[in-house]
């Protein structure tokens, strides 16, 4: 078994690292303290090919797998861009994977070129204010009226939305005490964003300020026939092509926000001297240190092996759950640490692993707990009772 990156992945991880090199702590530290979406690191990926690299080579994209994806988005948090850097670009690497899947080649050809090329912006609208995780008791209604729906409904938490021109959106075309299936009924959309009929308002949050999130009150979109993906009704089966790929990008993150977290703990702990001696030298900084250093070694292997399992075509719903869950919890770790290394300098604003701490929530709640992620190991790996 040969853990060593291939020349080509080596390749990629170097050439991501150079752009992001660009953008340095204090371009991200102002994005975090005034916001504003940070369009020059998102032009600069776009320019250089990096948005396409898992999507089809016939439409612009690179054609590469969700590891060499995987491994881009930990170089990008691990440059001390974190999440924002990562939240920037996140929805373009695999957000339209069910375009990728399910859409019709006329689709493909119409939406991908522009996400590929940074053209477009896209939006991810699943989450209700009333359902959380529960996706199949979603609400929101897209009403079959000749050859275009009309849809009305809320969506929130909802990523970029204030930039975004397009979304992709899940929404129920059938009511659910008329399905035969709890998991038939709902439709997945393709469409621009008209904010004449969509009203988006930011939601102010603990981190990542640069990247915005949302609450969506929808009132008559109308969404082209044309703009459904596949069968109508079948649009939860869709999604569920995205969702793996997702966890092991957000492992990923993760484990990079942990990284740059380490680096600049390490990089204090030898410089600064308390006592007439560096803090460094003391176990009880350095073995906090190390062991964090463990766990993300761990996890940087348990992200890649589910991202390798998803690219070879085989099950890994467990494996990229469990990537999602270590990787979060190894890259908070991480991310505390090394505020506690600071001491107090920890928590001013200079030092960068204050924001660290606070992005590295980010991937301990999305896109799903938890708590949702060990009963779903439970059940289906350890075989228990389903307990929700």
């Amino acid at each position: 078994m040969n853990f060593t990156l291939t020349e080509e992945q080596d390749a990629i991880c170097n050439a991501v690292r150079a752009i992001a090199a660009r953008f340095d702590d204090e371009y991200w530290l102002r994005k975090d303290s005034e916001g504003g979406f940070p369009e020059e690191f998102y032009r600069a990926m776009a320019d250089a090919g990096w948005l396409g690299i898992a999507m089809p080579v016939e439409h612009g994209g690179s054609g590469l797998g969700i590891l060499e994806a995987a491994l881009m988005m930990e170089a990008v948090t691990a440059s001390g861009a974190g999440m924002a850097g990562a939240s920037a670009i996140h929805m373009n690497v695999f957000g339209l994977h069910p375009v990728v899947v399910h859409g019709s080649e006329e689709q493909r050809a119409r939406w991908l070129p522009p996400i590929i090329n940074g053209e477009q912006k896209a939006c991810f609208g699943v989450t209700e204010p009333n359902t959380g995780l529960n996706t199949l008791k979603l609400r929101t209604m897209a009403v079959r009226d000749g050859d275009r729906y009309i849809v009305r409904g809320q969506k929130i938490w909802i990523s970029t939305a204030q930039v975004a021109t397009k979304i992709l959106l899940l929404a129920r075309t059938t009511p659910l005490d008329q399905v035969t299936e709890p998991t038939r009924g709902l439709s997945l959309f393709y469409t621009d964003l008209d904010r004449s009929r969509v009203s988006v308002r930011e939601i102010e949050k603990l981190g990542r300020k640069a990247v915005d999130s949302n609450e969506l009150f929808i009132d008559g979109l109308e969404v082209p026939v044309s703009d459904r993906i596949g069968e109508e009704g079948m649009g939860f089966s869709y999604i569920l092509h995205g969702l793996n790929p997702e966890r092991v990008l957000l492992a990923a993150e993760a484990t990079g926000l942990g990284r740059a977290a380490l680096r600049r703990a390490a990089g204090y702990a030898a410089e600064r001297i308390v006592f007439d001696r560096p803090i460094g030298k003391n176990q009880g900084i350095q073995h906090p240190l190390a062991e964090r250093w463990v766990e993300l070694e761990a996890s940087e292997l348990l992200y890649r092996r589910a991202a390798w399992l998803y690219d070879q075509g085989l099950p890994c719903g467990a494996e990229a759950n469990a990537a999602k869950f270590f990787c979060a919890e190894s890259g908070f770790r991480a991310c505390e640490t090394a505020v506690l290394t600071h001491g107090g300098m920890g928590y001013a604003k200079e030092y960068h692993v204050e924001r660290y701490f606070r992005e590295a929530m980010l991937p301990r709640i999305a896109p799903v707990s938890a708590q949702l992620i060990l009963s779903y190991i439970a059940e289906r790996v350890l075989g228990l009772p389903k307990s929700y």
